[in-house]
């Protein structure tokens, strides 16, 4: 088979990072990158990239793309770092100029921050194809847990970012501003009407005491999808996820990580004294 996968799992914010590649002309892409974050010494690293990096050069691998499926509120990009090491193109949905207009607001970030997503190499829109070496990556649309949600299709496997999660263990949120729960049923819909042998590729898993995370489920498992499996109407969905969402707690990670994110894994500009500082919007969100 020309495509193969290797995922790798930071279990402190609970993200599997995947590396995608082409064997014959070995042209790789990586898809969501996690910079390390300490929330009580302010203190970033490269620890988990590094693990990503080493292997694409053990393999011999030549990369052409780093991939996000979304802005994520839950963990840093390292997007940039992984770009000064192999190089590739910096790549996200062209949704993410929403999210970039609404966390602008959010965090005064004045005139100096630009909400056209410039910030990345390159915005894809729905329906795009990307080349990497002999495999084509279609752009897939699907948002829901936030407006910028981007699956990338692969022949028989696609990267599902935050859509969907295990079988048993549900569905995204859709409470973030620009989220919606009727566009995230629409957008699952959308997945599980590919055929049911289709591998779908997690952004995040979360296993019980004992268990081991899982990095990919299939079609026909999320057709049991505790949330939206097994006949699951719309109404039933929005019900179910206004419902759940109103009882849960905003991510830990959010307030710094939106700020790296929208920046496409920049760090914020240093200030004078060459420090970069994040905002803390007070009662705010």
């Amino acid at each position: 088979m020309p495509r193969q996968v290797k995922s790798f799992f930071d279990s402190v914010t609970a993200t599997w990072s995947h590396v995608l590649w082409d064997t014959g002309q070995k042209r790789a892409a990586i898809i969501d990158p996690v910079l390390d974050y300490d929330p009580y010494s302010g203190r970033t690293s490269t620890h988990s990239a590094d693990h990503i990096i080493e292997f694409v050069s053990a393999e011999g691998l030549a990369l052409d793309w780093v991939l996000e499926t979304h802005a994520h509120a839950d963990h840093m990009s390292c997007a940039q770092h992984i770009k000064e090491r192999l190089g590739g193109t910096v790549a996200i949905s062209d949704g993410i100029r929403s999210v970039q207009n609404t966390f602008k607001k959010v965090f005064d970030l004045g005139s100096e921050f630009d909400v056209d997503g410039s910030q990345f190499d390159r915005l894809l829109h729905d329906g795009e194809h990307l080349s990497l070496g002999d495999l084509e990556i279609l752009s897939m649309a699907t948002p829901g847990h936030t407006s910028d949600s981007m699956s990338l299709r692969v022949d028989d496997a696609v990267f599902i970012g935050d859509t969907m999660f295990s079988p048993v263990y549900g569905t995204a949120r859709c409470d973030f501003p620009g989220g919606d729960a009727k566009s995230l049923y629409r957008s699952i819909g959308r997945l599980l009407a590919l055929p049911a042998d289709t591998t779908l590729y997690l952004c995040h898993d979360y296993p019980g005491p004992g268990q081991s995370p899982i990095a990919s489920t299939s079609v026909a498992s999320q057709q049991k999808n505790i949330h939206v499996g097994e006949g699951v109407t719309e109404e039933e969905f929005i019900a179910m996820r206004d419902s759940r969402d109103a009882t849960l707690e905003l991510p830990r990670l959010l307030l710094p990580s939106i700020q790296v994110n929208i920046r496409a894994g920049r760090l914020p500009e240093p200030a004078a004294n060459g420090v970069s500082y994040l905002k803390i919007p007070l009662n705010e969100l």
